[in-house]
């Protein structure tokens, strides 16, 4: 009978989230089957050309690069936030998420003002004497690293800051007591317990940035073009509806297999987070 509850309270949500989410995506995914020439047809074009695939690797670089930065920093700055006082903890809660109260697109073009060659940054490095012409850093895969990393870390922090706050300092102070350095302490104990924290802040950062549209578009165009601006521009400059729906479908592969993984992965470092 509590099975039978449970299943009959979440069935309303688990039918909205079907008709809204699960039928939309699955009759995305059945068009790229209907291609007179062969079920699999698109997709075989898609890997078959160069470009294309350059689009995929430059997407899941940028995405790969952007998580990584992303945890290292996220991770370091929820530490230092986790074990702050009280109210210094909420000033640097409130700094760490007060870039999120502005859009995306705000927040990108603020990098074209400081990027640009009459930009913050060129002027000054021109005024310090550490180059001597402004260097071209906009529309190249830097910038759009470098926003993806401004974009995603407060995201990184949130979720940390909560799992490294769940860790008993007397676990640190037994395993310091039984003569662990705080390396080893740090490595056998607060890394472990911190999995889940790290995974699910992987998952958020790398799928944002693997689907990003906004920042790609105004910080790498069309010389950086990764799968977001692919399937616009498919779409909406070419129409080619059945191309742009075989980049959605590939762009879902491959989210749910880094999930996938990532929980895998988890249940290895940590079976309590699996």
């Amino acid at each position: 009978m509590p099975r039978i509850r449970a299943w009959a309270l979440s069935a309303p949500a688990l039918l909205l989230v079907f008709l809204f989410l699960g039928l939309p995506v699955l009759s995305t995914l059945a068009t790229t089957f209907g291609d007179p020439e062969g079920p699999f047809s698109q997709y075989a074009a898609f890997f078959e050309s160069r470009f294309r695939m350059t689009v995929l690797w430059r997407t899941m670089e940028v995405a790969l690069i952007t998580t990584a930065v992303s945890l290292v920093v996220g991770f370091l700055t929820a530490w230092v936030v986790a074990n702050s006082p009280p109210r210094a903890k909420s000033l640097l809660i409130i700094a760490a998420v007060f870039p999120l109260l502005t859009g995306v697109v705000v927040r990108s073009f603020a990098w074209l003002i400081i990027l640009g060659k009459e930009g913050i940054l060129n002027d000054t490095l021109l005024a310090l004497g550490l180059i001597d012409a402004p260097l071209s850093m906009l529309y190249t895969q830097f910038s759009v690293v470098i926003a993806m990393i401004y974009l995603f870390v407060p995201l990184m922090i949130l979720t940390l800051v909560g799992v490294l706050e769940g860790i008993p300092q007397d676990l640190t102070d037994a395993a310091a007591s039984l003569g662990a350095t705080p390396a080893a302490a740090f490595r056998q104990v607060v890394l472990p317990m911190a999995v889940p924290g790290l995974i699910v802040g992987s998952v958020l950062v790398f799928t944002g940035s693997f689907t990003s549209y906004a920042t790609p578009q105004l910080l790498g165009g069309e010389r950086q073009m990764m799968m977001g601006t692919f399937l616009y521009q498919r779409a909406m400059v070419t129409f080619d509806w059945v191309g742009a729906s075989t980049i959605a479908a590939i762009m879902v592969v491959v989210t749910l297999t880094t999930v996938l993984l990532m929980s895998k992965m988890a249940r290895r470092l940590n079976p309590v987070a699996g």
